[in-house]
């Protein structure tokens, strides 16, 4: 199963990256949501897919499951969300200044 992630994962990645370097602003967006999805799938991947009872102690239960790595995704969650509604609100205000998403015309000639 772990192998099957890694897959995934790195499909992820190599979509992600595919789309950060497109010239369209929301395209760049999206390619930064999708690699970090591909970041929480690795974390769960590494932190092993074991199943067990929650980790809370008690009597009779031997196996627990790991809760750092759902720790880590959720914090990453949380601040892929963050970053991922900054970009969007620069992406509006930089679409309202300018009236293009294109990052060529963004960029300007080289005499501006």
């Amino acid at each position: 199963m772990e192998i099957f992630m890694s897959i995934v994962s790195g499909c992820l990645v190599a979509a992600g990256v595919y789309l950060l370097l497109q010239r369209q602003i929301l395209k760049i967006i999206i390619g930064t949501a999708i690699l970090s999805h591909a970041a929480h799938l690795l974390i769960l991947t590494m932190g092993k897919l074991d199943r067990g009872a929650p980790p809370i102690i008690k009597d009779g239960i031997t196996k627990y499951a790991d809760p750092l790595p759902q720790a880590l995704i959720l914090t990453s969650i949380v601040i892929s969300f963050g970053v991922t509604s900054y970009l969007l609100v620069l992406a509006y205000r930089t679409y309202n200044e300018n009236r293009t998403d294109n990052m060529e015309q963004l960029r300007g000639t080289d005499n501006e």
